[in-house]
């Protein structure tokens, strides 16, 4: 798999690179006009966001909005004018390789009954006429873009750096910006593009970042950087075909850094420290994010949650969508989610990654009276079209 190698620098828990790092971020200054910064090693994120707090005048937010930026030029924070270094680099590769990012676009075969190349395997895409450049984008670009910023990175982020007034200015992400990296690299590495010299030495500290090192960020004369975690726990992402991953543990911290910062997080669903270690139905209740509540019951176990809670059985038939296996409807009192819901517990279509079936429930409107209609619901659909259903997924 040609991500599999930058997927492992994405996931290392190594210690980081220091010299490495230090010698590629003077690089990056260099290049806009900077001196090499003080370095400032934090053992988490968390961490160095305090540094950063007790350094503020160094790290100026970075305005979006182009009417309350500065001049464009030397008055523009170091982080900006960092970011548009990477930025115009970017736009100067993907000009070579006619590379438009597949998070607005997903791309397919340009052929009658056509499916999207993310979801078909290398070989069978070829065979389909799919431009060997768009393969190695999905296996190299789309599928570490979903492991590391959207499943690994997001909930750190979310985590460890809430936005608040006192956020930090611009950071990056070191190994977790591996993605972009990763596919400008790959292209050049397998023959199906070349750079200019020195676009090819910009990409080469941009390479060495993402291999020695997690987040970082720059600012006036000092540069904090952030070691990497010391645990990441995954699993393979539910029909993922180019070895997509997600974060998981249900025994403790999906990531852990080394002074003790943590992330916990459930088949994807990133959740607060009680989910895991101790959930209960007072607590589910009193939980306003549908997901993290989700997961909480999950991790009690639908039955135990219905019971504890005290649901009326409205009504269980077979799951025509799902052969084998039934759907059952609840009554959900009002005072227990806020608001009048009934419950439909049924079993996923898909396989999990362990090989099992994962048993789900959704809120319905509490008029719906039987299953099918609430299965129905779900999909838009009324209780009559839902039964002719051959299979769900």
């Amino acid at each position: 798999m040609l991500g599999a190698d930058w997927l492992k620098y994405g996931l290392s828990t190594l210690p980081a690179d220091r010299p490495r790092a230090e010698a590629a971020v003077t690089g990056l200054y260099r290049l806009i006009g900077e001196p090499p910064p003080e370095f400032v090693w934090a053992p988490s994120p968390a961490a160095a966001r305090k540094v950063m707090l007790d350094h503020h005048d160094r790290f100026r937010p970075v305005r979006l909005d182009a009417a309350a930026a500065p001049a464009r030029g030397s008055d523009w924070p170091l982080a900006a004018r960092l970011a548009t270094l990477a930025s115009e680099l970017r736009e100067r590769m993907d000009d070579r390789i006619g590379h438009r990012s597949s998070s607005l676009i997903s791309w397919t075969w340009g052929m009658s009954g056509a499916g999207s190349v993310r979801t078909m395997a290398p070989e069978e895409a070829l065979a389909a006429g799919v431009p060997v450049r768009r393969v190695v984008e999905a296996l190299v670009y789309d599928a570490l873009t979903e492991t590391l910023r959207d499943s690994v990175c997001a909930p750190v982020r979310t985590e460890l750096l809430p936005p608040d007034v006192d956020s930090p200015g611009l950071a990056w992400y070191g190994q977790h910006d591996a993605a972009w990296v990763a596919h400008y690299d790959v292209m050049a590495r397998v023959g199906l593009t070349t750079y200019l010299g020195c676009d090819q030495d910009q990409l080469g500290l941009w390479v060495d970042l993402a291999r020695s090192t997690g987040w970082w960020w720059p600012g006036e004369g000092m540069c904090v950087m952030a070691e990497r975690p010391i645990e990441i726990h995954t699993e393979s992402q539910p029909n993922g075909f180019h070895g997509e991953l997600r974060l998981h543990r249900d025994d403790g911290p999906a990531v852990r850094f080394a002074d003790g910062a943590q992330v916990h997080v459930l088949h994807g669903t990133h959740v607060p420290e009680w989910v895991i270690n101790g959930p209960t139905v007072d607590r589910i209740h009193a939980e306003r994010n549908v997901e993290v509540r989700r997961s909480a019951i999950e991790r009690i176990g639908w039955g135990t949650y219905i019971e504890q809670a005290r649901l009326r059985l409205v009504g269980v038939t077979g799951d025509p969508g799902n052969p084998g296996s039934d759907l059952h409807l609840y009554d959900v009192p009002r005072e227990l989610w806020g608001r009048p819901a009934r419950l439909l517990l049924a079993v996923n279509g898909s396989v999990e990654p362990d090989g099992g079936r994962r048993r789900y429930g959704l809120s319905v409107p509490d008029h719906l009276e039987d299953p099918l209609s609430a299965a129905g619901w779900t999909y838009g659909l009324s209780g009559e079209q839902y039964a002719r259903l051959v299979r769900r997924t």
